[in-house]
């Protein structure tokens, strides 16, 4: 490994002083408040300041910032942050840098975590005696830091105590572990390399056993990170099986009780508290140490789930399901563990895991897999709300938006409808329809808020758009109509979706009183005649649709009036203009003009007019997707709201 030239610091040195050979910063800090979130939230600090490290040219080449050292910084840094919450009760001050390695080789390159408090009084503890039963993490003392550093100890200042380890860079990797190796398996094999170290085979009188128990908290906790982070019942059943697989078992399978009812086709949840009998689960995930052996242990487990007690959690040992004639390659002996998955007192399935050679499972891993059942519950609990709601958003979208948009004689249209949450209704819509007696009409709108409740208010709106274009109002006539519709049948519609919404999802708390839904609408009129296309426009409280003549000359198509659903008679009016060939109108919704980069927005300084005026020339299709790539491009993170945008070109 090559050195890099870091000049070596005290515990109150200067941390973020820049390495003198590459002039970077190589070190984080941060303050956390002293409660049970403190933990957690610095293991997230570690990983972040990581991520910049590597992104570092003058770092990458120099030093290797591997999996291993992060595991490894993580646990110390989580232990030590637990510690002095949990002893110290105050705020925490942490500091994580990069120290190179000596020239002449006497010392290795490491990372040092340092946490300070500000209660020196207290003692650093090394045991549980003390341990307040609000604090959902216990420190698991300095056995496991001074066993994964190299150096670490204490230093007191003027009201604070500091306590740093140094976690060398260059320390040999676990056994079975491969730069490869997926993130959840380094996460369970640096939890039981904990256990190990906290409690080795030489030292197993009964008061010992609890150092395997504190111990293996690093792991549950990183297996929490991991597991919350997934939306999918099936991943978080893939998930583990990575994890618990051949750490803990040599094989596990997952089954899951299928959801149907709650109105939506295919989702009913099983209610333990019951009288009716609990249907057979799916087998969702099945996995084996050895790969060959999975379709084997898959055929066996099949046949018949395990029968569980009616009770929420706990191992129940079941028959070991191989024997010697069905595998001859293993052990026909073994022991088998279930534990019911449930949340908020519903069964959701059944994890299972098997270990040969054993006549019954250590209890310190009974224990360890009961604590993590409960975590695959919660996040496959998590999942199914989410997968609940997509479906809910999808049935709405199917019915929201038109599936296409009219073909209009000599004009080529284009659109952009891009909703922030894929798959799921927006506030931002659109149509262009026929309106007869060769009559075309165009929407785009913006409802206040965003899901269900939003959804609601389109579907009323769209219909009345077609119904009263149809019936052949006038432009301005239209928006009048919607306004009184939007007053009183769309807020009374909203405010009852909001209340069936609550109660579809457990809540049942209705919203309070009712509020307006507000609708930001750009409406217009499309006539084809001999000199072009006659069009009649109004805006509502929505950004100004843009008119681009064929040189780039860009002027707004109409003038701002109040919002639909503001006041009872805002007397709305229309502009009325022909466009000729080479014409050119642009209606974009506000998650376009208000696309922000820091402190600017996307039409600033008319950012929209000159990005237009820099299409000129372009077809329809060319001009929208040009104007969508600048709106992407704006800002450094995705769009914050829906962008919706509709193109016009008289031909």
């Amino acid at each position: 490994m090559g050195s890099i030239p870091i000049q070596r610091e005290s515990a109150f040195g200067s941390p973020d002083a820049p390495d003198q050979a590459t002039g970077v910063p190589v070190a984080a800090r941060t303050s956390l408040p002293g409660n049970p979130l403190a933990p957690a939230a610095a293991r997230r600090f570690l990983r972040a300041a990581f991520v910049d490290w590597t992104e570092l040219p003058e770092l990458s080449e120099s030093l290797t910032l591997d999996g291993r050292l992060m595991d490894d910084a993580t646990v110390v840094l989580s232990e030590l942050v637990t510690n002095a919450v949990v002893h110290a009760g105050t705020g925490v001050d942490l500091l994580c840098r990069l120290e190179g390695a000596a020239p002449d080789g006497s010392v290795t390159a490491g990372l040092v975590v340092e946490v300070t408090d500000r209660h020196p009084a207290r003692v650093v503890r090394n045991d549980r005696a003390f341990r307040s039963p609000e604090i959902p993490e216990y420190g698991r003392g300095l056995q496991l830091v001074a066993s994964l550093s190299e150096l670490w100890g204490i230093t007191y200042g003027h009201g604070a105590k500091t306590v740093w380890a140094r976690i060398p860079a260059d320390a040999p990797t676990p056994d079975a572990e491969t730069p490869d190796t997926p993130a959840g398996v380094r996460s369970l094999q640096r939890g039981l390399r904990a256990a190990e170290i906290l409690a080795p085979a030489s030292r197993r009188a009964p008061q010992d056993q609890d150092w395997i128990n504190r111990g293996a908290l690093s792991f549950l906790a990183e297996a929490s990170d991991l597991l919350a982070g997934q939306l999918d019942e099936d991943m978080v059943a893939a998930l583990v099986g990575q994890l618990l697989v051949p750490r803990l078992a040599d094989w596990c399978a997952v089954w899951f009780y299928e959801e149907e009812g709650r109105g939506l086709p295919g989702v009913v949840e099983h209610d333990m508290r019951g009288a009716d009998p609990m249907p057979l689960p799916r087998l969702a995930r099945v996995w084996h140490t050895h790969e060959h052996r999975t379709e084997e242990l898959r055929g066996l487990l099949e046949k018949e789930p395990p029968r569980l007690p009616d009770r929420l959690s706990g191992a129940v040992p079941v028959p070991w399901p191989f024997d010697a004639q069905s595998s001859p390659v293993t052990q026909d002996t073994g022991s088998a563990l279930a534990y019911r998955l449930s949340a908020g007192g519903r069964a959701l399935g059944i994890l299972l895991i098997g270990r040969a050679g054993l006549h019954r499972f250590p209890d310190e891993v009974t224990g360890l897999v009961e604590d993590f059942s409960r975590r695959v519950a919660l996040a496959v609990s998590a999942a199914r709300r989410f997968t609940r709601q997509a479906t809910i958003s999808r049935i709405l979208q199917r019915g929201l938006l038109p599936t296409s948009i009219a073909e209009i004689p000599g004009v080529a249209s284009a659109l952009v409808y891009e909703p922030k949450e894929a798959g799921g209704p927006g506030g931002d819509f659109y149509d262009v329809f026929p309106a007869g007696a060769g009559r075309w009409c165009f929407a785009l709108g913006d409802v206040q808020g965003k899901g269900p409740e939003a959804a609601v208010v389109i579907g009323l709106v769209r219909p009345w758009l077609r119904l009263l274009a149809r019936e052949e109002y006038q432009v301005a006539q239209v928006l009048d109509r919607l306004n009184r519709l939007l007053l009183d049948d769309a807020t009374e519609a909203s405010d009852a979706a909001a209340r069936a919404l609550a109660a579809a999802d457990g809540r049942g708390v209705p919203p309070e009183g009712s509020t307006s839904r507000f609708l930001s609408l750009l409406y217009g009129e499309l006539t084809p005649t001999e000199d072009g296309v006659l069009c009649t426009i109004a805006s509502a409280g929505h950004p100004l649709p843009l008119l681009m003549r064929p040189g780039g000359e860009v002027v707004a198509a109409a003038a701002p009036q109040v919002l639909l659903g503001v006041v009872d008679d805002p007397d709305y009016t229309s502009e009325t203009f022909v466009m000729r060939t080479g014409d050119t109108l642009l209606g974009v919704t506000d998650g376009v003009t208000e696309r922000r980069r820091g402190a600017l927005q996307f039409d600033d300084g008319d950012g929209l007019a000159q990005a237009l005026a820099g299409c000129a020339g372009l077809t329809a299709p060319l001009l929208v997707e040009r104007i969508r790539r600048l709106v992407h491009a704006f800002g450094d993170s995705p769009p914050d709201d829906d962008l919706a945008l509709l193109v016009l070109q008289a031909q």
